[in-house]
């Protein structure tokens, strides 16, 4: 009978490890699973960033990507992830904020959106503000997508070349044509 106990003795410390062993393995699946989970949501998070830097470099016209690959010579410049909360919040507000239209690049030969707004408002016996004229615009040209940002600033630039006046009117701001103003010549 003492022969059995240690066999007994045997089975019992293997079946202890055997438990031990199932109970690490469980453990690690757990770890595992979790942080499989963990890695899908950061996929996700990327795929959407992805989405939204794709859109933004459209919207730039790709130049940007072109210059960093000169400079790198041919080679993608690593780019920082977004720090803490404001960066994920600022992916996101940019997100919310792109055209819904995609936006089509200037054709060969087409006027320039301060071309367009000049023009449009020399022929105008009053100023105008931004959305009108873009709303005038959008009518004149509908091939072209016109975005009321575009035109202020494409007014804006006109006011800073002294092509356009800028006139306030309470919280409003209306554009017209700068006056020419005749030299008299010295006779």
């Amino acid at each position: 009978m003492s022969g059995n106990l240690p066999v007994q003795s045997v089975t019992a410390d293997y079946a202890q490890r055997v438990a031990d062993d199932l109970a690490a393995n469980r453990s690690e699946q757990e770890r595992v699973r979790s942080e499989l989970a963990r890695l899908q949501d950061e996929l996700v998070r990327l795929e959407d960033s992805e989405q939204v830097l794709t859109k933004m470099q459209d919207v730039l016209g790709g130049t940007l990507k072109q210059t960093a690959k000169q400079r790198n010579g041919g080679k993608g410049a690593a780019v920082p992830a977004a720090r803490g909360s404001n960066g994920k919040k600022a992916v996101a507000a940019a997100g919310r904020k792109t055209s819904k239209k995609t936006v089509s690049p200037k054709k060969a030969g087409e006027p320039t959106w301060l071309e367009l707004t000049t023009a449009y408002l020399g022929g105008q016996s009053e100023p105008r503000s931004a959305a009108e004229v873009a709303a005038s615009l959008t009518e004149a040209h509908p091939e072209r997508t016109v975005q009321v940002a575009v035109v202020r600033n494409s007014l804006e630039q006109g006011v800073a070349q002294g092509l356009l006046e800028r006139s306030k009117q309470g919280r409003s701001v209306f554009y017209s044509p700068t006056v020419a103003v005749s030299v008299p010549s010295g006779s």
